[in-house]
C-alpha cells in the first residue's frame, strides 16, 4: 500500500454525466484504480451520473480520469467533473458501492 500522505498523493472527487450508467461503467473505473493501486469508490447517483472518490499519487489519478473520458464500450460521456482535496486516508481498497 502507497503512503497516503507524501504530498504527491491526494484525494479527487470526480462526477461522470452522460450514458454512464447500465453500462458497466462503475466496473471499469473500479478496475482503472485498482491498477493503478488507487483506493476509494465509485457509485451511481440518482440523477444518472456516476460519482467517485479516489484517493493516491495525483499523477496515476490523472490517468484514471483520462480513462473515465473515454469509459466502456457502450458509455457516452459527455462531462468529467474534478475536485481535488487532501486525502482523506479513510479508503484501505478500491470499491464498488451500491
Amino acid at each position: 500500500m502507497t503512503d497516503c500522505r507524501a504530498a504527491s498523493h491526494v484525494r479527487a472527487h470526480i462526477l461522470v454525466s452522460g450514458r454512464v450508467q447500465g453500462v458497466g461503467y462503475r466496473a471499469f473505473a473500479a478496475r482503472a484504480a485498482a491498477q493503478r493501486t488507487l483506493v476509494g469508490g465509485v457509485r451511481n447517483l440518482d440523477d444518472g451520473r456516476v460519482e467517485l472518490d479516489v484517493e493516491g499519487a495525483k499523477d496515476l489519478i490523472e490517468g484514471v480520469v483520462d480513462e473515465l473520458r473515454t469509459g466502456p464500450p457502450a458509455a457516452r460521456v459527455t462531462a468529467v467533473m474534478v475536485e481535488w482535496h487532501p486525502p482523506s486516508e479513510r479508503f484501505t481498497d478500491f470499491q464498488i458501492w451500491y
